[in-house]
């Protein structure tokens, strides 16, 4: 039989995925900081793994997942995988409210298990069953937009049946709607979305606004207090942005500029140093004045920190998301899809968005979630307003060898 070998990783996009895993994305808890969106693993043995010998796709890279069986008619039940902390729950932290209120609904029971912790291991766990063409046991998973479109791309994920996703189809935001990776959401609908943004102590600055990746790398008044992020996306993004590019759209010489840019920003020490989540306790010290940051961070810091303060560039931010799939071959896609689109009810989509805070992809949740906390119902870090959410930028999809390519030049920039 032919082996595939989907993305054999490189030594550059290893580095890539520890880096994340120690540092950055990868190393932060779901609630207390911001979600693991990259993509580390939790040994590198574990990273290895995956650029080890080839597997049999399920069917051709392109082609869509045969349909399942469906179960769901005669099996009330949905098994769902998700993130730890990723969900809504109740005080004394036995329930899932919102998940009890769809089986009050629907009838049918949830199987809900919080066995994702990052999304490299989670694809080793699931793969070998996939690849065989068999049941992984999951009906739901969630996984972030770089693995959905590795999963979508194999064949691994079975095409949504519109007509069960009213609510999730009309009440979708625009800024997700058309992933390069999943053009029309044919396979996959948000569960959060991940800005990135522009933070600053206002203490530090003097009062000074910081809102343009041109003053972080400029403003003398800021040198030596800068900081960029380990993770190339969101620092070469930004700042292709800043240089009018299209991250949607780039070339490897657009790519190359950027890096140029930032190597002038290392090289006359205006950037004081390429962060990973750690960036949150020297913001909130003042010992870096301004620096690219995860909006999580940024409502988590002024939690507690009143001069910790966010813009959003006149170019736009980068965003990306965590999403909803039903893999190949899992027995009870109807009532998954009913899942989905459950979560996409206003009122139900307000329940989560006020326990998880982060981006809520749902139009239309601003009144309901002024019920439960009016001070959440105007954050646009929570539910961007038409404004932020036309200024949102998805980095896009990677060809491997661009990967390796990029990396590489990253890892140098940043002294990996």
């Amino acid at each position: 039989m032919e082996q595939f070998e989907p993305d054999r990783l490189s030594a550059a996009q290893l580095a890539a995925m520890r880096r994340s895993l120690t540092s950055g994305r990868g190393a932060l808890t779901r609630r207390s900081l911001l979600r693991a969106s990259g993509a580390g693993a939790l040994t590198l043995g574990g990273l290895a793994s995956l650029s080890a010998c080839g597997i049999p796709p399920a069917k051709r890279a392109g082609d869509t997942a045969a349909a399942s069986d469906d179960h769901s008619a005669q099996e009330k039940e949905v098994n769902f995988s998700n993130w730890t902390e990723y969900m809504d729950i109740s005080d004394d932290e036995k329930t899932h409210p919102t998940l009890d209120e769809f089986t009050k609904r629907t009838g049918i029971k949830v199987n809900y298990t919080e066995d994702i912790n990052d999304n490299v291991e989670f694809f080793g766990k699931i793969r070998p069953q996939l690849a065989a063409g068999q049941d992984t046991g999951r009906d739901l998973i969630v996984v972030t937009d770089w693995l959905a479109a590795r999963i979508i791309r194999l064949g691994w994920a079975q095409k949504l049946d519109p007509s069960h996703l009213p609510h999730a189809y009309a009440n979708l935001i625009p800024q997700f709607r058309t992933p390069d990776w999943d053009p029309g959401r044919a396979y996959s609908y948000p569960w959060t979305g991940i800005d990135t943004v522009i933070a600053y102590n206002a203490k530090a600055t003097g009062g000074k606004k910081v809102d343009s990746v041109t003053q972080l790398l400029d403003d003398p008044t800021l040198k030596g207090r800068v900081g960029f992020l380990t993770e190339m996306r969101d620092t070469v993004g930004m700042t292709l942005l800043d240089q009018g590019k299209d991250p949607a759209t780039f070339t490897t010489a657009d790519f190359d500029a950027a890096i140029g840019r930032l190597q002038k920003g290392v090289d006359t020490k205006q950037i004081r140093r390429f962060t990973g989540n750690d960036y949150t306790s020297d913001l909130d010290k003042g010992d870096l004045a301004a620096c690219l940051a995860w909006a999580g961070d940024v409502i988590q810091l002024q939690a507690g920190n009143p001069d910790i303060k966010y813009a959003i560039p006149a170019p736009g931010y980068i965003t990306s998301s965590d999403n909803l799939l039903v893999p190949a071959k899992a027995r009870h896609k109807a009532n998954a899809e009913k899942l989905i689109d459950f979560y996409y009810e206003p009122p139900i989509a307000a329940q989560l968005a006020a326990f998880i805070s982060y981006v809520c992809p749902v139009e239309g949740v601003r009144e309901d979630l002024a019920k439960i906390d009016p001070e959440l119902a105007d954050n646009p870090l929570i539910i961007p307003d038409k404004a932020m959410s036309a200024k949102a930028h998805a980095f896009r999809s990677l060809t491997s060898e661009e990967e390796t390519a990029y990396e590489e030049k990253f890892a140098k920039l940043i002294g990996a």
